[in-house]
């Protein structure tokens, strides 16, 4: 048997345009601190668009399953921290316990990756060095519980066919 067999039916060319603005059920898949080259620190959080949910919502996550947008939430020239008043929003819609505590950025890395969320997802133009482009910008208040909760002891469904076992 071999290890592939070339099939080209349901390959297509995919634009890595911006998403068009809609709501998104998502999973956080990484959260790390990140500097710009002039040194402005981000906490950024990446952001995935599910792909079980092909079929409950066609329109979207369909269209659109596995790409990927990032979140900033950049640390404040004044208090020189993040803006952990709006990473509130996210630690609520993904449903972490209220008054937990978090002592470093690993503690809210570990709360907050492989959690699903519905996310706005907005489309907006921006303009950089005179190179205008459409860019999408999630907010963290954009953040609300998922209609589509996860069985986080569920594993994707494998395909198995009589003809492949080795007995």
């Amino acid at each position: 048997m071999p290890l592939i067999k070339t099939d080209y039916s349901n390959t297509e060319n995919r634009e890595y345009t911006a998403l068009p603005t809609d709501e998104y059920e998502m999973v956080i898949e990484d959260v790390v601190e990140n500097a710009t080259k002039n040194g402005a620190e981000t906490l950024q959080l990446k952001l995935r668009v599910r792909k079980d949910l092909d079929k409950a919502l066609p329109e979207t996550n369909g269209k659109h399953h596995n790409r990927i947008v990032f979140m900033d939430n950049w640390k404040r020239k004044e208090s020189k921290d993040y803006d952990w008043a709006s990473i509130q929003n996210i630690f609520k819609a993904v449903g972490t316990d209220e008054g937990k505590e978090y002592n470093t950025i690993d503690d809210v890395r570990n709360a907050l990756i492989g959690k699903p969320a519905k996310v706005y997802v907005k489309e907006e133009e921006n303009t950089y060095n005179g190179e205008t482009r459409m860019v999408n910008r999630v907010a963290p208040w954009n953040f609300s519980e998922t209609a589509y909760p996860m069985d986080p002891n569920a594993n994707e469904a494998i395909e198995v066919k009589e003809e492949d076992l080795p007995f």
